[in-house]
């Protein structure tokens, strides 16, 4: 299964389109993790067919889960922004809360920094922000790969 990973777009639609619009036809599943929800509507819009998950992050109103579980052959992967797992401070809350919910990935936001670490056996990914990021480097998002073979995540930046 391949899924495009987006998080933190604060209002930027043209950087959540510019994102669709490259990777057209290339994904199974968007998982958006938080912070911009309503960047997401000309998106369904154009595709109405894409699967799209949605993360509630600490800036969205919407009632959207605070997290959610993807079922993959090649494992279960933990959805959510991350304020409420206190990713700021440290990951030890968001891995054990998937451990805990039986998944051995871990998709968060909120930090607006690209991530890509193991804790505890379990694979923590942060895609960055797709609009602002932090770290210095430019806007991104990723592409995680999850076979039964094995798990491939790669960084991209938005162009």
């Amino acid at each position: 299964m391949k899924i495009l990973v987006i998080s933190d777009s604060h209002g930027n639609r043209s950087a959540v389109k510019s994102v669709f619009e490259r990777m057209e036809n290339s994904f199974d599943i968007a998982v958006h993790l938080g912070d911009g929800e309503d960047d997401l509507f000309p998106v369904k819009e154009k595709y109405p067919d894409i699967r799209i998950i949605q993360a509630r992050g600490n800036c969205d109103i919407r009632p959207h889960p605070l997290s959610q579980i993807i079922e993959t052959e090649g494992g279960n992967i933990f959805v959510t922004h991350g304020h409420m797992y206190g990713v700021k401070g440290g990951l030890g809350g968001l891995a054990s809360a998937a451990y805990l919910s039986g998944c051995k990935i871990a998709l968060f936001g909120h930090t607006h920094c690209r991530h890509e670490s193991r804790e505890d056996g379990i694979y923590l990914i942060n895609p960055g922000s797709c609009a602002i990021p932090h770290d210095g480097l430019p806007p991104s998002f990723g592409v995680l790969t999850v076979e039964k073979t094995g798990i491939l995540f790669k960084f991209m930046d938005v162009k």
